[in-house]
């Protein structure tokens, strides 16, 4: 299902994409995967407080293996959506109540985020700043509806693993 059109995108970013955002993702699909993320960007930088884009650089990055971009995407991502929904700046002092980060909106997006801030550390390497990531995550959301736990299980299977 498409993230922008369909039931994930309400579900996780609280609503419909602005019209100027979805004409930036439309040019980005004409293009190759390698080549979409310089539209991305030009749409970030013209719309920084739009979490889909976030979202979607990072998931470009991510899968074509560039971390260092991977992790700036994402990071720009949780600081537009910790503005949005009032969190402070660093995700080590939110604390469970902070937000409800439940509903669709910038605060489940801003936790969705934090997981895959998780994954990227996980695949830089940067196991400790991985697992204090999942800790954070595993307070805010003990019921795990934001699927940290494939993360602490990836992990678990690269304990041992320099």
């Amino acid at each position: 299902m498409n993230i922008l059109t369909g039931v994930e995108s309400t579900e996780l970013f609280g609503g419909a994409v602005a019209p100027a955002v979805a004409h930036w993702v439309e040019q980005a699909r004409k293009v190759p995967r390698e080549h979409a993320a310089a539209m991305l960007w030009a749409a970030s930088l013209s719309s920084p407080q739009s979490l889909p884009i976030h979202y979607l650089l990072y998931k470009l990055h991510a899968g074509l293996g560039e971390l260092d971009q991977a992790q700036q995407a994402a990071r720009r991502g949780l600081e537009a959506a910790a503005q949005a929904a009032g969190l402070p700046a660093d995700w080590r002092s939110v604390t469970p109540g902070a937000a409800d980060f439940a509903a669709p909106g910038a605060a489940r997006f801003w936790l969705f985020t934090l997981k895959a801030l998780a994954f990227i550390h996980l695949r830089r390497g940067e196991r400790a700043l991985a697992q204090a990531l999942v800790a954070q995550l595993d307070r805010l959301d003990p019921t795990d509806q934001i699927g940290a736990g494939v993360v602490r299980a990836l992990l678990r299977q690269s304990e041992g693993a320099p």
